[in-house]
């Protein structure tokens, strides 16, 4: 029972830091060095990415019609007027298109250097410093927009320069973690002249394919052989993580329409002075 309300936790930290800019990575790896899972390492590994699932459903039933490419309803660009292609929404593929595009850096470097990343920055040190660095980005990006009005105002005048751009700062995030998966993109994006709300929107959505691709990788890696402890483990953190992640979303996207993002530039310096202090006393 202790472990499944550990793991309850995670779920709940996992669906509030997914979708704020804070770092969901950079959270479980503080969090697990309070609240230690009784579990292997092997599987913690791929426990902290896999409970990404839960989020990611959460995107899909909010966002449903806007990313799902077909059927007849709400059609504004079908391929044709009549026959199959009625049912097929072009600009929906074309922002799929998009989002690929954006994917690109980060599974290359992902797939080939994964496991020596995670050695070599996955420590309270190097979240830290990560955290308080895209902080202080997120401030002086903020500043410096107050005022301006954006380029972008819309997914859809996403260009495929513009998503390849994103998914250069998305990159950083795969690199290094405490970044912020969208922490990084918003940041990328406001600074090539995205709104907000536009550069929140589609890092959820770009969020779909990484994650997914991201949990397909750690499940191969473990294999499928768990315990019955480790598969309701898991499946309870998924489970949280989707609860809390639909009304984290619909939360952050109410926010934005009248706040800009320096709240979180804050949060994310005050947390990591905080784990920097902590470890030079030895507390974590």
């Amino acid at each position: 029972m202790i472990e499944i309300l550990k793991a309850i936790l995670f779920g709940v930290v996992e669906g509030i830091t997914e979708w704020l800019p804070i770092s969901s990575t950079g959270h479980m790896i503080l969090l697990d060095e309070i609240v230690k899972l009784d579990v292997s390492e092997e599987f913690y590994s791929m426990f902290q990415v896999v409970i990404q699932l839960g989020a990611i459903l959460a995107v899909v039933l909010i966002f449903w019609n806007k990313i799902w490419p077909f059927g007849k309803k709400d059609n504004k660009a079908p391929l044709s007027k009549t026959g199959l292609g009625r049912w097929i929404k072009t600009d929906i593929f074309v922002l799929w298109f998009h989002i690929l595009a954006s994917c690109v850096p980060a599974a290359i470097v992902g797939i080939l250097w994964d496991d020596l990343f995670e050695e070599l920055f996955y420590n309270p040190t190097c979240v830290a410093l990560a955290l308080i660095v895209f902080g202080v980005a997120f401030i002086i990006v903020e500043t410096r927009k107050a005022g301006h009005s954006a380029k972008i105002n819309s997914v859809a005048d996403i260009t495929y320069t513009t998503a390849f751009l994103i998914g250069m700062f998305q990159l950083i995030a795969a690199i290094f973690p405490g970044t912020s998966r969208s922490g990084a993109t918003i940041v990328g994006a406001l600074i090539i002249g995205v709104a907000r709300t536009v550069a929140a929107e589609y890092t959820f959505y770009l969020a779909i394919p990484v994650m997914l691709g991201a949990s397909l990788l750690k499940i191969a890696k473990f294999g499928l052989h768990f315990t019955a402890m480790e598969a309701t483990i898991l499946l309870v953190g998924m489970v949280v993580a989707f609860a809390v992640s639909m009304f984290v979303i619909k939360f952050l996207m109410d926010y934005i329409k009248k706040h800009d993002f320096k709240v979180f530039g804050w949060y994310r310096i005050a947390l990591g002075l905080l784990v920097l202090a902590c470890g030079l006393l030895g507390v974590i």
